[in-house]
C-alpha cells in the first residue's frame, strides 16, 4: 500500500512566558487584560449578518470568448486556440508609475543598443516595400484603399533617396489609379441617402483616393518651396523631384480635383530669377498644356495664375514666362474680336441685330412633349458620362482668356518694361487678328511712341565726342543690356501691320483709317544702319566670338532679352508688310517702290551672305509684282525724274528715287557667292521681260 504523509497541524498553544525574544500573544487570560467584560457586552450588540452583507463579495470572472479561429493539431483534430490569460494584478499609483518610468527606461536603453541598420539595406528594404504596396493597389484599388497611407507614410523618412523613391511610387500609383472624371465632395444630403453596397464602397474609396491625393500634392508644393535660396543639396535634388511629379501629373490628370494646386507650384518656380532646368521644364509644361487643352478651363486657370503673379511681381519675370501665351489654342480656334474689356459676339446672319428669327410654334401632345423631355435628360448624362465639352463652353472659357492675355500686355505696354518689350509686341502681332478694332488708335499711339523712343536711343548710341560722367555711362550699359533699340522698332512695325491684316479686308476699307506712315519712314530711315549691323543675322541666343581684348576667352552670348527671330527676319517681315501686302498689294505708290528698291539694293552691297540672299530673293517677288513701276530705273535713258536722288532724306517721297540709276546690280553680279550672282541677274531678266 501506498503510505500517506500525517495531516500536519498547527500548533496553538501559546509559548511559554519565560521566552523573551517571541512576541506577546493576542490572547490573553480574561482575568489579566482591563475591559474584557465590556468587550463581550458590546459583541452581543452586534449584528454580523448585516457586516457579511456589506462585505464585498468576490465574484468569479466570467471566462472571456475566444475571438480565435480554431487550429488542427498534429494528430487531426480541430480544436480551439488557447491562449493563456494576462492576470492583472492590483497596485498602488505610485508603485505603478515607478515601475511605467523603469520599463520606458528599458525601452529606451534596448532601443539604443539595437543595432543601426545600414543605409544601403534601408534603401532596398524601401523599395521592396513600395514595389509591394504598389501592386497592390494597382490589382485592386478599391480594396487596398488605405494603402494610400500606408505609401504616404514612408515619404516622411529621413533619408531623402527613400522620399524621393516614395514621391516617385506615388506618382505612378496615381496616375494609374485616378480616374477620367473629377471626384466631387459629398454633400449631407448624399450621406444620409439610402444607396447600395457597391454604390458605398465606390465612394468611400473616392473619398480616400482624394484624401490622399491632397495630402501627395501638399508634400510636392512643400518640397518644391524648399529649392529657393541657398539650401543644401539634398533638399535641391529633392525639390527636382518634387517639381518633375506636378509637371508629369498636370500633364497627365489635368482634369482631375487640386489642378490649382499644381499650377502654384509650376507659377511659383516661374516667379524667381533662376532660369534653371526646373525652370524650364515648368515652362515647358504650361506650353504642352496650353497646345493639348481641349477644354478651356486648364488654360483659363494657368493664364489667371500667370498674370496674378507678373502683376504682383512688378513685371520683373522673364521673357519667355510672357511668351507661354502664344502657345494657347484660342489663337487657332476662337473667331471673335476682343480687348481688355469685352470680347465682341459673333451676329448671326439669319438673325437681325443679333436676334433670332421667330419661328411658327409646332403644336405637340402631352405625351410626345415628355417623350422629348425624357430624351433630352438621357443626352444630357450620355454628355456629361463622355466629359464633352460644348463648343459654347468653350468659347466662353477662350474668351475669358483673351481678356486676361491683353490685359497683361497692355498693362506691360503702359508701364514701359524694358526687358518685355519685345514679348508682348510678338504676341500683339501673333493676336493681331483678334484685336477689337475700337482700340486700335489707342494701340497705335503706344507703338508709335515705343518707335520714337528706340530712334532717340540709336541717335544717342551714334553720337561721338560728348562726355559723359561715369553714372551715365552704366545707365546707359544697363538700358542697352535690357533692351535691342533696333529689333523692338521692327517689332512695331510689324506689329502696326499686322493689326492691319488681321482684320476683314472689307471691313478694314470701310471702317479703318489707320496712317501708317511714321512706321515706314522710320524704316526708310534705319535701312543703312541695319545693313551695317554686324550682328544682323544673330538672334538672343546665338554664340558670339570671345573678345580677344576682354578678360575672358569664353564664348558668351548677348544679353538681349528679345528672344524672337534674328535682325534679317525681323527685317524681311517688315519689308514684306510694307511692299507686298496681302490685302492691297496693287495699292502700293510707285514712289515708295522705287525709294525701297534702290536702298535696299545699296544695303545688299554691305550685308552678309545669307542676308544678302534673303534680300535678293525678297527683290525678285517684288520686281514681280511692281516691275512696270520701277523698269525705268535699269535704264539711264528712261529717267522720268528731274534733280538728284538724297537717299539720306529722311522724307521718302523728297528723297526723288527716280532720278536714280540701279547701279548696284553690276557690282552684285561680281559678287564671290553664286547665289548672289544669279539672283542679281535674275532681277535684270525680270525687268527685261516686264518691258
Amino acid at each position: 500500500m501506498v503510505s500517506v504523509p500525517a495531516t500536519k497541524r498547527r500548533r496553538v498553544t501559546p509559548p511559554d512566558s519565560s521566552d523573551e525574544d517571541k512576541s506577546p500573544s493576542t490572547l490573553v487570560a480574561e482575568s489579566d487584560a482591563p475591559g474584557v467584560e465590556d468587550f463581550f457586552s458590546n459583541a452581543a450588540r452586534w449584528n454580523l449578518e448585516q457586516d457579511y452583507e456589506q462585505r464585498p463579495r468576490k465574484l468569479k470572472k466570467k471566462d472571456k470568448e475566444s475571438t480565435r479561429l480554431p487550429i488542427k493539431t498534429a494528430e487531426g483534430r480541430v480544436e480551439p486556440l488557447q491562449v493563456a490569460e494576462i492576470k492583472e494584478e492590483d497596485g498602488d499609483s505610485w508603485l505603478e508609475s515607478e515601475i511605467d518610468e523603469g520599463v520606458q527606461k528599458l525601452d529606451a536603453e534596448i532601443a539604443e543598443e539595437k543595432p543601426k541598420i545600414p543605409i544601403r539595406q534601408q534603401i532596398l528594404e524601401a523599395k521592396e516595400e513600395m514595389a509591394r504596396i504598389a501592386s497592390l493597389i494597382n490589382e485592386d484599388p478599391e480594396e487596398h484603399a488605405g494603402a494610400f497611407r500606408t505609401l504616404a507614410h514612408l515619404s516622411s523618412s529621413k533619408n531623402t533617396t527613400i522620399k524621393k523613391l516614395a514621391l516617385a511610387t506615388q506618382l505612378a500609383v496615381y496616375k494609374d489609379v485616378i480616374p477620367g472624371y473629377r471626384i466631387r465632395p459629398l454633400a449631407e444630403a448624399d450621406m444620409t441617402e439610402k444607396v447600395s453596397k457597391e454604390v458605398r464602397r465606390l465612394r468611400a474609396y473616392e473619398q480616400a483616393l482624394v484624401g490622399s491625393y491632397q495630402t501627395y500634392v501638399k508634400e510636392l508644393a512643400k518640397y518644391a518651396k524648399s529649392s529657393r535660396g541657398d539650401v543644401a543639396e539634398a533638399q535641391r535634388t529633392l525639390a527636382t523631384v518634387a517639381i518633375s511629379c506636378a509637371c508629369t501629373l498636370l500633364l497627365a490628370v489635368p482634369h482631375f480635383n487640386f489642378r490649382g494646386d499644381l499650377l502654384k507650384i509650376l507659377v511659383q518656380k516661374l516667379s524667381g530669377k533662376r532660369t534653371d532646368g526646373d525652370f524650364v521644364r515648368c515652362r515647358e509644361t504650361l506650353e504642352t498644356l496650353f497646345r493639348d487643352d481641349e477644354d478651356g478651363t486648364p488654360s483659363l486657370d494657368a493664364v489667371t495664375l500667370l498674370t496674378r503673379m507678373m502683376k504682383a511681381r512688378g513685371w520683373r519675370v522673364d521673357e519667355s514666362v510672357l511668351n507661354t501665351f502664344l502657345h494657347l489654342r484660342l489663337l487657332s480656334e476662337f473667331s471673335s474680336k476682343g480687348s481688355q474689356n469685352h470680347i465682341d459676339k459673333p451676329i448671326d446672319q439669319d438673325g437681325f441685330n443679333g436676334k433670332k428669327p421667330k419661328f411658327k410654334k409646332e403644336f405637340r401632345t402631352k405625351k410626345l412633349r415628355k417623350t422629348m423631355k425624357e430624351r433630352k435628360a438621357v443626352e444630357k448624362e450620355f454628355r456629361e458620362a463622355d466629359a464633352t465639352v460644348s463648343h459654347e463652353e468653350r468659347d466662353r472659357m477662350q474668351a475669358e482668356t483673351l481678356k486676361l492675355v491683353f490685359v497683361t500686355y497692355f498693362r506691360i505696354l503702359k508701364a514701359r518694361v524694358p526687358n518685355l518689350m519685345g514679348a508682348v509686341l510678338e504676341g500683339l502681332a501673333k493676336y493681331a487678328h483678334l484685336i477689337n478694332q475700337d482700340f486700335f488708335g489707342d494701340l497705335l499711339e503706344v507703338l508709335k511712341d515705343l518707335t520714337a523712343q528706340a530712334d532717340a536711343l540709336l541717335n544717342e548710341n551714334d553720337e561721338e565726342g560728348q562726355e559723359v560722367d561715369a553714372s551715365a555711362e552704366a545707365n546707359d550699359d544697363d538700358e542697352a543690356a535690357k533692351r535691342d533699340a533696333t529689333r523692338e522698332s521692327l517689332l512695331c512695325i510689324i506689329t502696326a501691320f499686322a493689326l492691319l491684316e488681321g482684320q476683314d479686308a472689307s471691313k478694314a476699307a470701310t471702317t479703318l483709317s489707320l496712317d501708317l506712315s511714321f512706321f515706314i519712314a522710320h524704316l526708310y530711315k534705319t535701312l543703312y544702319s541695319l545693313a551695317l549691323n554686324p550682328d544682323i543675322e544673330l538672334s538672343a541666343k546665338s554664340m558670339h566670338l570671345p573678345n580677344p581684348h576682354g578678360p575672358s576667352h569664353m564664348p558668351s552670348t548677348t544679353n538681349n532679352k528679345v528672344n524672337i527671330q534674328t535682325t534679317t527676319v525681323l527685317l524681311l517681315r517688315s519689308l514684306s508688310s510694307i511692299l507686298l501686302p496681302p490685302a492691297s498689294t496693287r495699292a502700293v505708290p510707285p514712289v515708295r517702290v522705287a525709294a525701297f528698291t534702290k536702298q535696299l539694293l545699296t544695303s545688299s552691297l554691305q550685308l552678309p551672305e545669307k542676308s544678302a540672299l534673303a534680300m535678293l530673293g525678297l527683290m525678285t517677288k517684288v520686281t514681280k509684282t511692281h516691275g512696270r513701276k520701277i523698269s525705268g530705273m535699269w535704264n539711264t535713258e528712261e529717267r522720268k525724274g528731274d534733280g538728284v536722288f538724297d537717299p539720306l532724306r529722311g522724307d521718302l517721297e523728297g528723297s526723288n528715287p527716280y532720278a536714280s540709276t540701279i547701279w548696284e546690280g553690276e557690282l552684285l553680279k561680281l559678287h564671290y557667292c553664286p547665289g548672289i550672282r544669279e539672283g542679281a541677274k535674275g532681277i535684270e531678266r525680270t525687268i527685261l521681260d516686264v518691258k
